[in-house]
């Protein structure tokens, strides 16, 4: 068993957001893994959730990561035949 607990490191003034525990925090309270950010500011981090909306809405409708079925130019690996 650990005598101590390993921190997680941050600089005073990155503020992050916690999928865990939904909220704002400043300097990574919780795990890597559980958190998105950094961001610049609270207000930032507090939209975390739309930021990443609109990055999902942009990257699933970008033609470069679904090209058409059936043509085998590149994009395509690690997809099924």
């Amino acid at each position: 068993m650990a005598l101590f607990k390993k921190r997680t490191v941050g600089k005073p003034g990155e503020w992050y957001y916690c999928l865990t525990h939904k909220k704002v925090e400043e300097g990574p309270e919780c795990p890597a893994k559980d958190r998105f950010g950094p961001y610049a500011s609270r207000e930032e981090a507090n939209h975390a959730m739309e930021i990443a909306r609109e990055r999902n809405l942009q990257w699933e409708n970008d033609p470069r990561w679904h090209d058409a079925a059936g043509e085998g130019e590149g994009g395509g690996e690690g997809k099924p035949a």
